[in-house]
């Protein structure tokens, strides 16, 4: 048997790890590969990704569309996209034997609908490659000498040519101290992705459950707005563009303390005006109805029954009989709605910080440390963080892959 020439060290038995790990020894079958993981569990957010399906990639082929997609890191990831894109990883799986799907949102997952599918394949190909895994196993200091890395872990202290560390998105500055120690400076990490909380809004009571597939959510008084599927949930707002709004304006809405104040434009891309416009074409036409019983603009129908009734229209009036008062009210309730944001809610299984390694720190062609070379990075330890739809795991591949390139 052929001798193993270099201790590499993974810290970190998640996504970005794995991968990091797997196409290293794919490259480097000499090298001593350790994957160390401080709990019981291997690849835990592959696990629950997706509701269990897991959301490997998005089908975004473009890069300059891609990095659209990460409120913190898109200019790095220019660098990283180049050298492993989507379609990379879409080769990269389907040469394991696991063919990828794209949903009608662009979100991918493999044809098993089953993360179990990723994680036997990470498993069986660590252990055919002859990875080694230590679980229970947490780091507690790194100290270089020379060319060589000392770890002194839970178990025993360990020796490494090289590191790679993909210990992940943490919400407490503290996880990120065997880093710190080594001269690395930390963003400090906050919430990113996480519904909106109304605890005295009616529309949560009234309404959970109801969803509009092409609404407006904004901040008052900011630039900042995404449109997209809005669900309205038993603590308040949720959906696709409450989730890009709360990663894109994470700072706003930390310094905020999560109180703001939330537009809601029900009917996007259309105008107060263009509401306004419609509402009078169906007075004139409809003259005789009753407002609850016609609701326009696709609305759903309780929806559309809440909004009327916010404005002060009666059901027992026809539309001949509401005033210009109550018109403009409601066109205002449609295009506009105002609700008091008190709090947040965050995924726990699937919770992304953003804050971690500052990005300045690092070179992106090989991923390696400007302060320690030999220390490499990959995944959400960065100050990397992207919406939901497979942009964190799209970061963890191509970032552990060029790790695994460059190591």
């Amino acid at each position: 048997m052929k001798q193993k020439t270099k201790n590499i060290v993974v810290i970190g038995g998640g996504a970005a790890g794995f991968f990091a790990a797997i196409n290293l020894a794919m490259r480097k079958p000499e090298y001593n590969i350790t994957i160390l993981e401080k709990t019981t569990k291997l690849l835990s957010k592959v696990k629950v990704s997706g509701g269990g399906r897991c959301n490997v990639t998005h089908n975004c082929t473009d890069n300059s569309e891609l990095i659209k997609n990460y409120p913190r890191g898109h200019k790095e990831l220019r660098q990283v996209f180049a050298q492993f894109n989507v379609e990379d990883t879409v080769a990269w799986f389907k040469k394991q034997g696991i063919e990828l799907k794209t949903e009608e949102d662009g979100r991918m997952f493999p044809i098993t609908d089953d993360s179990q599918t990723i994680i036997d394949c990470f498993l069986r190909l660590a252990k055919e490659l002859q990875i080694e895994i230590k679980m229970k196993c947490e780091v507690f200091a790194i100290k270089k000498f020379g060319d060589t890395f000392k770890l002194k872990t839970s178990q025993e202290e360990l020796e490494a040519h090289a590191i790679i560390c993909s210990t992940g998105g943490h919400n407490k500055a503290e996880a990120y101290n065997i880093i710190k120690n080594l001269g690395h400076s930390i963003v400090e990490p906050i919430p990113s992705l996480f519904t909106i909380n109304l605890p005295n809004e009616n529309i949560k009571k009234e309404l959970q459950g109801i969803s509009v597939q092409q609404a407006q959510v904004k901040i008052s008084g900011s630039k900042l707005h995404y449109s997209g599927p809005v669900l309205i949930t038993h603590w308040g707002l949720s959906g696709p563009a409450v989730l890009k709004l709360s990663a894109f304006a994470a700072h706003e809405f930390f310094n905020s303390n999560y109180n703001s104040t939330i537009l809601v434009n029900w009917i996007f891309p259309l105008t107060i005006s263009e509401a306004e416009t419609e509402l009078k074409k169906i007075q004139k036409e409809k003259h005789k109805a009753l407002p609850y019983s016609t609701p326009l603009f696709n609305l759903p129908k309780r929806l559309w029954e809440f909004l009327c009734s916010s404005s002060g229209i009666d059901n027992t009036k026809p539309w001949a009989e509401i005033n210009n008062k109550q018109l403009n009210k409601l066109c205002e309730n449609i295009c506009n709605s105002t609700f008091k944001m008190e709090g947040k809610t965050t995924f726990k299984e699937e919770f992304v910080s953003c804050g971690g390694v500052n990005l300045k720190e690092i070179d992106f062609k090989t991923m390696q440390s400007k302060l320690v070379p030999g220390l490499f990075f990959c995944g959400e330890v960065l100050n990397i963080d992207g919406i939901t739809g497979g942009f964190n795991f799209q970061n963890a591949w191509s970032t552990g892959w060029i790790c695994a390139n460059s190591v």
